[in-house]
């Protein structure tokens, strides 16, 4: 039977896609259902046809799973961030332990007995709502022409106004119906991605999770005129965000660019600060427990920084990734794609000495500043590519240019083809990889393993509660040679 568009079919949700979509057949036609989880049984509209599967928009749930719980946010069907709110927190989990599992078997080519008998336990998180330290509101104007803030539905540039998000602090409400009573009482003008015409672009806001201080930095098309100021009447956006307990840093960032980037490289500080600061405090990993040891880094941040925005589960990150590492004190790492230092530091402690590097000069920058304001002194940073880390280290450290262990925290892309061939040509003893997506981790790991390493352990981290992402972190070692 062929199916088509608009067309209503019931089906039993029997599976979940890597994105989140119920998966469910009828008649041997497969329907990817967005908002449906495993276990419903549904009505959906289709909404793309093809040969053999389709695509389906939820119109009723006629029988619910016992998965399915009611989400807190009534914006989470129209916006694109959470995906898996209507799923328990408890099958959430277990969705990303499969979406690991099934990428590294899939992808990767490991069998799945191996791959199961490497795999630990998803490390969740107490309290999956209000655990983001960073948001990016974009700014538009709805259909009646009024100024509105929010985050873009699902794979649109269509804005869905919702100043409260609940996956960040509470405080950031307040601050997103601060600028936007600026912007109407003053005439400020939202930006048209279609005319490229307006001011005010998006919103981005951060917190320290451990200082509580809290930063606003408004992303706008073009200056405005008027020697010192970039925003008409500015004074009255300061006088209104300033009383926010926390406030610490006000800026403007420059983006006169017509395409998706959301943040432009020139910054102005308007009030305050240039950064906020957090703390970092990195555990030894037991079996009953996360008990702390004492072992916290300040960061400061700035517009422009990478700073991982789950800070409770960061630190267990970081904390897998040192007791993956294995370090005793004797050991030379090389930490590639180090960002503003945050894993290097860590491993500082527990290494003879870390070499961090990074392509992008401001968070090199930043990593410097960040080793002489925690007092560390064996941990060198540069800017570069991976494969440039032996030409940076002086000929006559011989300890330098063969690590002992490399760690490796690429963006969601993964490592570079160059990447990968600098790790296996340097041959350390331990390689760890620590991953935003399991399906280019997969792909990068079957080169590790078919140039002499084999995969050791294996643990998921949710960093991203309800939605489909998920952190992993892997170590994998150099194969002894057989007798």
């Amino acid at each position: 039977m062929k199916y088509q568009k608009n067309q209503l079919i019931e089906v039993a949700i029997q599976d979940m896609g890597e994105e989140g979509f119920g998966i469910g057949k009828a008649d041997g036609f497969t329907l990817f259902v967005k908002d449906a989880i495993v276990g419903d049984r549904v009505m959906a509209r289709i909404v793309k046809a093809k040969k053999n599967y389709a695509y389906g928009r939820l119109e009723k749930v006629i029988e619910p799973s016992p998965f399915r719980i009611d989400p807190k946010c009534p914006c989470h069907r129209q916006c694109g961030g959470c995906q898996l709110q209507a799923l328990s927190y408890e099958k959430q989990l277990a969705f990303k332990q499969d979406k690991i599992r099934n990428s590294l078997i899939r992808i990767g080519g490991f069998g799945p007995e191996d791959i199961d008998k490497r795999m630990e336990p998803i490390i969740g998180m107490e309290e999956p709502f209000r655990y983001r330290n960073k948001a990016q509101y974009p700014v538009g104007r709805d259909r009646a022409g009024n100024v509105i803030a929010g985050f873009y539905a699902g794979r649109t540039h269509d804005i869905i106004a919702n100043r409260d998000c609940l996956l960040g602090p509470v405080e950031y409400g307040t601050i997103m119906d601060c600028v936007l009573d600026y912007m109407r009482e003053n005439s400020v003008s939202a930006y048209d991605e279609a005319t490229g015409i307006g001011l005010v672009r998006h919103v981005l806001l951060r917190k320290g999770f451990v200082s509580g201080e809290i930063m606003v930095c408004l992303v706008i098309y073009q200056k405005a005129t008027g020697k010192g100021s970039f925003l008409p009447k500015q004074e009255k956006l300061i006088e209104k965000l300033t009383p926010i307990k926390g406030m610490t840093s006000i800026s403007v960032s420059i983006q006169n660019e017509r395409n998706n980037v959301i943040m432009g490289q020139e910054i102005h500080t308007i009030w305050g600060r240039d950064s906020i600061q957090d703390t970092i405090r990195v555990r030894d990993m037991k079996r009953q427990g996360w008990p702390y040891t004492g072992r916290e880094l300040t960061f400061h941040i700035s517009p422009l920084s990478f700073y991982q925005v789950n800070p409770v589960q960061t630190e267990k990150l970081y904390s897998l990734a040192l007791e993956y590492a294995g370090l005793t004190g004797q050991e030379t790492v090389w930490d590639l794609y180090c960002g503003i230092g945050t894993i290097s530091l860590f491993l500082a402690g527990k290494a003879k000495k870390v070499y961090g590097v990074e392509i992008v000069p401001q968070a090199i920058w930043d990593a410097k500043e960040n080793a002489v304001r925690n007092g560390i002194d064996n941990a060198v940073f540069f800017v570069g590519k991976a494969q440039e880390v032996p030409d940076r280290i002086p000929d006559e450290d011989q300890a330098g240019q063969h690590p002992d262990v490399v760690v490796v925290d690429p963006p969601r892309k993964g490592c570079d083809e160059d990447c990968l061939r600098a790790i296996l040509a340097a041959g350390p003893e331990r390689v760890v990889y620590v991953s935003c997506d399991p399906a280019t981790l997969a792909r990068d790991l079957r080169v590790l393993c078919d140039g002499g390493y084999e995969v050791e352990r294996i643990r998921g981290v949710d960093q991203f509660g309800m939605t489909v992402h998920v952190e992993t972190v892997v170590m994998l070692s150099h194969k002894k040679p057989t007798a």
